[in-house]
């Protein structure tokens, strides 16, 4: 059993990560799904009419020190399929809704019952897919000393736009810096930029390049 209070060599984390982080994450996510209830309602419904079923998008993804979870998001993409029954790419599936629901981050609201249940916190590095644990640097795969997040030091340094190189050391800058006055900054950032919309890829561009390994390809993955 690993101790979350613990970092790489047994180093001790300060007083935010020691219950009072957890506490918080708790009371903002569920005062969260509260006043956002109707808004959250409206996006099922324009799901369930633009694109049918399911609503939710839900996906295993790595958490904290790896261990799998399913994560709970908007879904954006219909299940559309070729002739040979193979789902065609991402951005011929992404609809038009779909695009808004991502340029906006709206489709990240269900990961707030993530955070509920204690598989993320409000703040952390992003959960990715769960084949890229083979492909970490030893470096790189300290962002899972901590819970996931549904925002990080990451997304407000370049999120997408940048090489998944440089977002891991962010991320494992995170892990070494948090503390309650770096994820109250982090929030307040996160919504100011999902207000003026910088740092995402411009609209319609729904996919990212996959992580193949430090210094190898990139193709495109299907993660969210």
């Amino acid at each position: 059993m690993h101790d979350e209070n613990a970092g790489t060599g047994g180093r001790r984390r300060g007083w935010w990560q020691r219950g009072p982080k957890r506490w918080f994450d708790c009371l903002a996510a569920s005062v969260g799904v509260i006043v956002l209830a109707p808004v959250l309602g409206v996006i099922a419904l324009a799901i369930r009419l633009a694109m049918g079923g399911p609503v939710i998008f839900k996906q295993r993804r790595p958490g904290w020190y790896g261990r799998p979870f399913t994560i709970y998001k908007f879904q954006t993409m219909t299940d559309a399929r070729n002739a040979e029954g193979l789902l065609l790419p991402d951005g011929e599936r992404l609809t038009r809704l779909g695009r808004v629901l991502r340029k906006t981050s709206l489709d990240e609201l269900p990961e707030l019952l993530n955070v509920i249940k204690g598989d993320m916190s409000l703040v952390g590095p992003r959960p990715l897919l769960m084949q890229y644990l083979g492909r970490y640097t030893t470096e790189q795969a300290r962002r899972h000393e901590v819970r996931p997040g549904i925002t990080g030091w990451a997304q407000l340094n370049g999120r997408n736009t940048l090489p998944w190189e440089e977002r891991f050391a962010l991320d494992v800058w995170y892990v070494d810096h948090q503390s309650c006055r770096l994820d109250l900054w982090i929030l307040l950032l996160t919504i100011w930029k999902a207000l003026v919309q910088t740092g995402v890829r411009p609209p319609g561009d729904g996919t990212e390049g996959e992580f193949q390994g430090t210094g190898r390809g990139k193709d495109l993955e299907t993660a969210r």
